[in-house]
Formats: structure tokens, C-alpha cells, sequence
């Protein structure tokens, strides 16, 4: 998966991260907290802050303990909350939220992936991508035509 970025979703004010398939048509929005899209966002955006955030902290602390994440996978959709794993070496694996673990996957550089299940149930399609501003302006379209009720839900965990 891909990420596309974090948008407010009007009039709640709600963040919603959008994910896409690397090859593939389908997109996958998850409805974040704040803290987590402003991580989000400001890691896409190349912006360090001066003291570690919690996800700096956190690739750190995995660094410091010897440990390596190799991906973070979406595992599951259940009564419309979203679920998630980080996948360390030797197959150790933490359950998470999602939006902490795509935070978490945009600092340490690793894949993210969501499982084939997750996207057949929440999925949507989008048309295939022209370059960054149409995809942009395709999620903001996206974005004013849909709710979490929509997908059975509000903040993803």
C-alpha cells in the first residue's frame, strides 16, 4: 500500500488517512486521530521536529533493542474498527492501530500492506491515477461523498 495522505473529512473535522494498492485500483481510507495524522502528515512532509515524537521514539527504542520491522500489515476489519500488526524479524509480531502503524512505517522505511480480506470488505475504487494532482483532487472528491458510517465505523484502531 501507498501513502496517498491525510485529509480532513468535512463538516466533523475527522482525519482520514487513504491508502491505495501499489498496483492496483483500490484504495483503502481510514479514519485517523489527530495526533496520529499530524505525525503522519509531518513525516510525508519531511518536517523533524527538534525532540523525538512518539513514533521517533518508538523506531528508536526497535533500533536500540537490536530489533529490525520488516512490514506492517492491516490485518483485520471487524464492527468497523481497523486492526493492524507490526511485523518484526523472526516473524515477532505487536498488534497495533493502523494509523500508529503507518506512522511507524513512513520513519523506518518499511512496506505496508494490507490483507486481501481488509480491502475486499472496505475497499474503494478509485480510477486509475494520471499523476499526483489528479490523484489528489480524485481524494478530495472521494473524501466529500463519503462518512465512517459508511464503512460501519469511526476511528480506526
Amino acid at each position: 500500500m501507498r501513502v496517498l495522505g491525510v485529509r480532513l473529512e468535512l463538516p466533523g473535522n475527522q482525519p482520514v488517512l487513504l491508502l491505495r494498492e501499489l498496483h492496483g485500483a483500490r484504495c483503502l481510507p481510514l479514519w485517523i486521530g489527530s495526533a496520529e495524522a499530524t505525525a503522519i502528515a509531518l513525516q510525508q512532509q519531511g518536517v523533524r521536529s527538534p525532540r523525538p515524537m512518539t513514533h521517533d521514539l518508538l523506531k528508536d527504542v526497535i533500533l536500540a533493542l537490536g530489533r529490525t520491522l520488516e512490514q506492517v500489515r492491516i490485518t483485520a476489519l471487524h464492527e468497523g474498527t481497523f486492526y493492524a500488526e507490526l511485523i518484526f524479524d523472526g516473524d515477532v509480531r505487536v498488534s497495533a492501530r493502523p494509523s500508529d502503524s503507518v506512522a511507524l512505517a513512513l520513519r523506518a522505511g518499511v512496506p505496508i500492506h494490507a490483507e486481501e480480506s481488509v480491502l475486499a470488505e472496505a475497499g474503494v475504487l478509485l480510477p486509475e491515477e494520471q499523476d499526483d494532482e489528479d490523484e489528489v483532487e480524485r481524494f478530495r472528491n472521494f473524501l466529500d461523498s463519503v462518512s465512517p458510517e459508511d464503512f460501519g465505523g469511526g476511528e480506526s484502531r
